[in-house]
């Protein structure tokens, strides 16, 4: 059998990419080396654009008890005074989730895993083991450990910071030239973190939903809340300082002793790692993709390491179901790699340059660092979502390249909804409260896009679909043309606009026109 996809490794990102694909009926072998998920925690933080792919897979309901919702960033200076404030309390959700959610991965794992026996297409194999690949001309032969082989037409890689496939491929990684030794220590806690009396709190910020950076030369530490009773903490080593006896019980015990005096508490782990900014230089070698820290390595310090990776998959998933589906040719594929590695490298860019003020080890020049922050601040209600940009290149038509917002909507049926649960996903056209009657040009047609009509498909209660089209200069008989990643493809002032970007759509995704066999 040759399956349509296979996903190598199945943590969050593959398991992800397993979803999304299992969603269109195609077939999908995932293969996964261990049995369990890892049963310590890793990554910790998603933002709303996460939420809202695992609100899009169906399983939200499931997630959202394991999560917890915090209220931004803190970012605290030599002196213990406030340098910089990324809070989120209290302000609109434009894309119907908050910015920021803790978890704790072994319980997310385990939701993505479990969630997949509702696809008969898909074929999970845990403790297989992938040791080598070859290409041929129609599809990839992957050999496993145990001497089997597997066949796909194409191949997404998660297997991780040390890929396999990656290293089989002899794909190079780009070195950002940041790379800082850390000691992570997670820990679960019978009470509240004891934080010292910082200067300069804003009214709102409360510390304990917060993700608080001590910009501290003496020691540079990250204090982070997860969900229940789970912390955590993030210890820069100094100079000098040897991992192994970093991660001694004694030591750990004595960094942890002013955040837990008095607070019954068990230690979790306590790890060393160096953060990296590592970028592939390629992300696809013919059939196969390099997905997740397979491609790309983040500092830590805006939390969107693992997003990377889910936004990475549902970039993919979308552009292979057209292609395997025979309504695209093989080339759509190669708009991958144009719209992820700029997001990637602008946000590993933003957190690389935060990562070196927060290293600061020089008093003189923290002071000075912290003198300078202060002065020009941080802009209100600034979040670390909003280092995502548009994309510049690839499948995006006239005025397109943004996230679309999700506000809350009432449906035809008079119920309160997100606007994906409305819409369904996909491709859809969203038009304007005075758009004409017409139908959808023949391309979109052929796509399966929906329409969705604001003021009769929905209700634009809280307005921020109106607002929307004001912040982009659109009356109300434009239309919005969404990917179904929901990102916006373009938009379109009128219907004679509208045909225009069709035409558009057909020459970015390289459409196959007429019904001939796929290539794939």
């Amino acid at each position: 059998m040759i399956h349509d996809v296979a996903i190598v490794g199945c943590g969050p990102v593959g398991a992800t990419a397993a979803h999304l694909l299992g969603k269109t009926g195609l077939s999908v072998l995932v293969l996964e080396r261990e049995p369990d998920p890892h049963p310590l925690p890793r990554a910790v933080h998603i933002d709303h654009e996460m939420m809202r792919i695992f609100q899009g897979i169906g399983l939200i309901d499931r997630l959202l008890p394991l999560m917890r919702e915090t209220d931004g960033h803190l970012h605290i200076g030599a002196d213990g005074g406030v340098i910089r404030y990324l809070g989120s309390a209290g302000q609109a959700r434009p894309f119907g989730w908050a910015n920021d959610y803790f978890f704790y991965q072994p319980e997310l794992e385990a939701v993505l895993r479990g969630g997949l026996s509702v696809y008969p297409a898909i074929d999970l194999r845990l403790g297989a083991e992938l040791v080598g690949l070859d290409q041929g001309d129609d599809h990839v032969t992957l050999h496993l450990a145990d001497g089997g082989q597997a066949h796909a037409r194409y191949v997404i890689a998660c297997d991780g910071a040390r890929s396999m496939v990656r290293k089989a491929l002899d794909i190079r990684l780009d070195d950002l030239r940041f790379e800082e030794p850390w000691l992570v220590v997670d820990a679960e806690l019978d009470g509240p973190v004891q934080f010292p009396a910082f200067t300069g709190l804003p009214p709102a910020a409360n510390l304990q939903k917060l993700s608080v950076m001590l910009c501290d030369p003496r020691r540079p530490a990250t204090i982070v809340p997860g969900r229940g009773n789970h912390r955590r903490w993030e210890f820069m080593l100094l100079p000098g300082e040897d991992d192994r006896e970093m991660m001694q019980p004694g030591k750990v015990a004595e960094l942890l002793a002013p955040w837990v005096a008095g607070i019954p508490h068990r230690l979790v782990r306590a790890a060393t790692y160096r953060f990296h900014g590592l970028v592939a230089l390629e992300w696809q070698r013919g059939r196969v993709f390099l997905a997740g820290d397979a491609a790309h390595q983040t500092p830590p310090f805006f939390g969107q390491g693992m997003c990377h990776g889910l936004r990475d998959v549902a970039n993919l998933a979308w552009k292979l179901e057209l292609l395997l589906s025979g309504r695209a040719d093989a080339a759509l594929l190669a708009t991958y790699q144009p719209e992820r590695d700029p997001h990637v490298r602008a946000v590993i860019g933003a957190a690389v340059a935060a990562g070196r003020y927060i290293c600061e080890l020089n008093p003189a020049k923290a002071a000075a660092r912290d003198a300078e922050m202060r002065q020009r601040a941080a802009t209100p209600g600034a979040t670390a979502a909003d280092l995502i940009p548009p994309y510049r290149a690839g499948v995006v038509g006239s005025g397109g390249g943004p996230r679309f917002i999700q506000p809350r909507v009432t449906d035809a049926d008079g119920k309160a909804r997100f606007l994906d649960d409305v819409t369904g996903g996909g491709f859809v056209l969203l038009r304007g409260p005075q758009a004409g009657d017409a139908p959808p040009p023949t391309p979109l047609t052929d796509l399966g896009v929906k329409v969705c009509r604001i003021g009769r498909d929905i209700v634009d209660d809280g307005g921020m679909l109106a607002a929307w089209f004001d912040r982009n200069g659109l009356g109300p008989d434009a239309s919005i043309l969404l990917r179904p990643d929901a990102y916006v493809f373009g938009v379109a002032a009128d219907d004679g606009a509208l045909t225009a970007l069709a035409d558009q759509l057909v020459a970015t995704l390289h459409l196959i026109k007429e019904s001939i066999a796929c290539p794939a």
